[in-house]
């Protein structure tokens, strides 16, 4: 069918037949608007996902990194990030909720990241850009060489699928995968690009090598950030504001449980990121600890590596001692074991702190049956609205 004739290799380009005079040809990547108006959007739609196993942080991080591509992008053309849906992760094991095509909405305020990049839901993208058709998927993968020692290059080719891709054809040679749970969406044409580097380093294909309206980033945590920690890195990261329905269930849960709330901690909020203007040390009395405590997931893979629990508190001890710090936030995945949990809103309100306050999924930090299994530690001294719930360490 003429409808299908559609090539878009790495070095190619993807064509569409004429709409005719009646308006009732269709093909995919096509709206209604476009057909009424003859003449189809510049826009260009940016779309991503990484490797099914990864967690929540990984994906939030792969989001900053994708920003900062979107951000090269637009310094040439018209183009506009779709939020991948979130599926089920490994940390959310509660079998009775929904956990398939849930919307960026239920996690993040959208008017914040849009002040950063423009960014859109995956079924806005379909209502748009006419259909659940993505125009070019590209898996992104290593070298099969491998990273030689010497100095460091970046680059992106075109390379044979180092693994049998996650895609199958159908009869109508149309793409089906994944793709976030929605059985509907298919992809128009698959190929596999080596690439060593950062994010931006895919621009170039994206706006020479190929006119595909919608373009697919496969693996995308293969990408490295452009500009670690710095201003492009911090703005993406502050635009990320969690949903005001979570930071609502946190805060109240910070007010009954923890004696917590922006007043007596003295951390003002404001809903606009790009007003908060924050000294390190002024808002919470001084400087501070911040503690990522890892369990479940990353103890399985690095058992030789990390600490004990006791040992982790040992060294969160001496770093504040070091830098002579009376304060600490915790951020854990682990499950508290034996918590009195009164009913489902309660549970909803400790996960939701987690979520709004300690950026991840889980319950508050107990002293479990796991207690002498090893766990992650991750330290570092800063200041963000969003990183953590405030827990005084015990005495003993």
């Amino acid at each position: 069918m003429a409808a299908l004739a559609v090539v878009c290799l790495l070095l190619g380009t993807a064509t569409w037949p004429p709409a005719s005079a009646s308006g009732e040809e269709f093909w995919p990547g096509q709206s209604a608007a476009d057909i009424l108006s003859g003449a189809a959007s510049r826009r260009r739609y940016l779309l991503y996902d990484v490797n099914p196993p990864e967690g929540f942080n990984l994906r939030r991080d792969v989001y900053i990194r994708i920003a900062s591509l979107l951000k090269t992008l637009l310094k040439t053309e018209d183009w506009v990030l779709v939020l991948p849906p979130w599926g089920r992760l490994y940390h959310w094991q509660s079998p009775d909720i929904h956990q398939v095509r849930i919307p960026w909405s239920d996690f993040f305020d959208l008017p914040s990241l849009n002040r950063n990049i423009p960014v859109i839901e995956h079924e806005q993208f379909m209502a748009e850009s006419g259909g659940p058709f993505i125009d070019q998927v590209y898996i992104l993968q290593g070298y099969a060489e491998g990273w030689k020692e010497g100095a460091w290059e970046e680059k992106v080719d075109s390379r044979p699928c180092l693994e049998p891709p996650l895609y199958s054809q159908d009869k109508h040679e149309y793409y089906r995968g994944w793709f976030w749970g929605y059985e509907e969406t298919r992809g128009l044409n698959v190929s596999c690009l080596s690439v060593q580097g950062s994010a931006s380093i895919i621009a170039p294909v994206l706006l020479r090598n190929t006119s595909a309206r919608s373009v697919m980033l496969d693996r995308a945590e293969t990408l490295l950030h452009d500009h670690y920690g710095g201003k492009e890195y911090w703005d993406t990261r502050r635009s990320m504001v969690f949903a005001r329905h979570l930071r609502a269930v946190g805060d109240e849960f910070r007010s009954k449980y923890l004696n917590s709330t922006d007043e007596a901690d003295r951390t003002p909020f404001e809903e606009d990121w790009t007003k908060m203007k924050v000294q390190l040390g002024s808002s919470l009395g001084g400087p501070y600890l911040g503690v990522h405590l890892r369990r479940k997931d990353f103890i399985w893979g690095h058992r030789e590596d990390v600490p004990s629990l006791a040992g982790a508190v040992r060294r969160i001890r001496s770093l504040m001692k070091t830098h002579r710090l009376d304060k600490v936030f915790v951020a854990t995945d682990a499950v508290r074991k034996g918590a009195r949990v009164r009913g489902a809103e309660e549970a909803a309100a400790r996960d939701a702190a987690l979520r709004a306050h300690g950026g991840g999924a889980g319950a508050l930090q107990g002293r479990g049956r796991r207690h002498r299994r090893p766990v992650g530690l991750r330290a570092r001294q800063g200041f963000h609205r969003h990183l953590g719930l405030h827990v005084l360490l015990p005495d003993s």
